[in-house]
């Protein structure tokens, strides 16, 4: 009986010691590495969509090193990096992966060039519908100065998962493995996307609280049309606001859009819809405590249209019941104007009747922890229905730079800094 028990005991103990070691694995905070304690931090992020039917993404890469760009929100002394093949065909396999300190364009600051390692090999393959995160490296990074991310592939890629509207130039290089290029000599094209890319984790400072804010949109907090390689979106601005005046907290605004994106259905060119990418783009990431919706517009304006404001209002609501299962606050951003923006084919009166319908129902809701009127700062006094002309793109539908600048500089940063009832609003 006794030996009986102790084997028992043994069992227990040896169960016990295995779930910590799980739980320690997988959780994104209280970490510990080479000796470095504090916690895990989403820092940047990029949604992913699949190749599309033409073009680089669909032809992919052979023998080439992919050079990125990417501008965190989040300070650190280590990193790791995620990639994703999830919307790959094939397994895909890098041979070499470099990060380093951004000097201008391809160019990197000597001496800050690290390799990354998965499981300790240099080498790696990505299942085909997969992701992981590389493993960590003692790298300090700073929230708002670029990182650059060099990918070399010797074989076929395949169809490439990729983020195609980045508002940041990629860097393509001539036949081989330019990982650690310092002067950026070797890349000769260029394109406005991302590969592969999407996360950067780093380890915080452990005595000091975190707010990972993820912003989850179409093409408006996407960036589309704003000046590249500036990071001018509104998630950019609002990370900069955030970090200057509240002073008691470590914040971190996390970009999860996709130009043209929608709540309610898919496209091949704009992506799985917002209500079957949460677990990827938003509850994935590391230390995630906010979301901030602003989605909609293009049920609206795509065809098929959705002219049902209440289709659109029971996404956003199960979008919200979804984060608060998981403990995420939410706020809710009201849909922006776009009378002119393809009259008769985007826009209709219709249209601009639901968008109406829709917003009122935001303003008035009990269900989001707040309220972001972005209609109103956006809106042109004199015509409601369309953006003020000082905010406009020019295309009648996305905010340039100006616009974008005030959405981020109106927003009430007082939600980030105390709890907020239900159905609070959060207005400029």
């Amino acid at each position: 009986m006794r030996k009986k028990r102790f084997v028992l005991f043994v069992v227990a103990v040896l169960m016990f010691v295995v779930g910590l070691s799980s739980a320690m694995k997988d959780s994104p905070v209280e970490a510990k590495s080479a000796g470095k304690s504090g916690h895990w931090v989403g820092a940047w992020s990029a949604s992913l969509l699949a190749a599309h039917e033409g073009g680089l993404s669909q032809e992919g890469f052979e023998n080439q090193t992919v050079r990125m760009i990417v501008h965190p929100s989040a300070t650190g002394s280590m990193v790791r990096i995620r990639f994703s093949n999830v919307f790959g065909t094939q397994p895909l396999t890098f041979d070499k992966v470099t990060v380093a300190d951004t000097k201008t364009e391809a160019e990197v600051i000597p001496g800050t060039v690290e390799s990354l390692t998965f499981s300790g090999n240099e080498k790696v393959t990505i299942p085909a519908g997969e992701e992981l995160f590389s493993d960590p490296v003692e790298f300090e990074v700073k929230d708002g100065k670029n990182l650059t991310v060099s990918v070399y592939l010797a074989n076929e890629s395949g169809p490439a998962t990729w983020h195609p509207i980045s508002s940041q130039t990629t860097y393509i290089s001539e036949q081989g493995d330019f990982t650690n290029n310092k002067n950026g000599s070797a890349f000769t094209q260029t394109i406005d996307s991302w590969f592969w890319l999407s996360g950067v984790d780093v380890l915080t400072d452990f005595n000091k609280k975190s707010r990972v804010i993820v912003a989850l949109g179409d093409s408006i907090t996407d960036g589309y049309l704003s000046t590249p390689n500036e990071n001018r979106r509104w998630t950019d601005v609002l990370n900069s606001r955030l970090d200057s005046e509240i002073k008691n907290q470590q914040f971190s605004v996390l970009n999860a859009a996709i130009t043209g994106n929608r709540i309610l259905s898919d496209s091949p060119i704009f992506g799985v819809k917002a209500l079957d990418r949460l677990e990827r783009d938003v509850f994935s990431q590391t230390g995630v405590t906010d979301l901030i919706l602003l989605e909609g517009i293009n049920d609206i304006g795509h065809m098929p249209h959705v002219f049902d404001a209440d289709k659109i209002i029971a996404g956003i609501q199960e979008i919200a019941e979804k984060a608060h299962e998981r403990g995420i606050r939410i706020y809710v951003g009201t849909l922006t104007p776009f009378n002119a923006y393809d009259p008769g084919v985007y826009f209709t009166e219709e249209g601009e009747q639901t968008r109406q319908e829709v917003n009122e129902w935001i303003r008035n809701n009990t269900i989001v922890d707040g309220v972001i009127d972005f209609d109103q700062i956006l809106a042109d006094p004199n015509q409601l229905d369309k953006i003020l002309p000082e905010y406009d793109s020019g295309d009648h539908l996305h905010p340039n730079d100006a616009g974008l600048k005030a959405m981020a500089d109106h927003l009430d940063l007082s939600i980030f800094q105390k709890p907020l009832s239900r159905g609070a609003k959060v207005n400029p």
